[in-house]
């Protein structure tokens, strides 16, 4: 993919236009993004990849108020995009789960039960605003790795950064959201 392209193409003020040249040079990026997360989800998850990278496509191309500065921030955009339709999806999941569909557990078993990857996501989404609070430039970068599939060198274009700030930030931000969920699930 041409970052000039996707750059020119962002600029283009219609937004029909843009949305139908700018789809499939971002495509495969965003399904290659959208596979991996769904590598890391519950063998039964719901949400397909296809369904994801649609889905997030049609959230960034929506939006007219957005002055895209070219690839590396559509990617950074997209990134929030697919986080929050992971956690909406996880959240709406968890909400059906507390209905009638499910069985009543006894208590030993219920402090058994380990959490499925939709908690996790769920944890990490909470762990991640906590971050942002603290230190928001490391939350975005996490963002954008993990959600995004960014590289590093990529993130530091984004952000105007170093890529040894980056790598630095990403190092920190893992241990403290590892520490913070820790501590949350104790």
């Amino acid at each position: 993919m041409n970052k000039k392209d996707v750059t020119q193409i962002l600029q283009n003020p219609n937004a029909i236009q843009r949305s139908e040249k700018l789809y499939p040079l971002v495509y495969d990026n965003l399904h290659d993004i959208a596979e991996k997360l769904y590598a890391r989800e519950r063998e039964n998850h719901t949400l397909q990849p296809t369904l994801l990278v649609n889905e997030a496509y049609m959230s960034l191309v929506d939006q007219d108020n957005i002055d895209w500065k070219g690839r590396s921030h559509f990617f950074a955009v997209g990134a929030q995009a697919i986080r929050r339709i992971l956690v909406q999806h996880a959240r709406n999941r968890n909400a059906q789960k507390r209905g009638g569909d499910l069985q009543k557990v006894d208590l030993e078993e219920r402090v058994a039960f380990t959490p499925e990857k939709e908690g996790m996501l769920l944890a990490l989404d909470e762990a991640l605003e906590h971050l942002g609070k603290v230190h928001e430039r490391q939350a975005n970068i996490v963002e954008m790795k993990f959600f995004g599939g960014m590289k590093m060198q990529e993130i530091a274009d984004e952000l105007g950064i170093s890529i040894k700030t980056v790598e630095l930030d990403w190092r920190i931000a893992k241990a403290w959201l590892k520490k913070f969920m820790e501590s949350d699930s104790i």
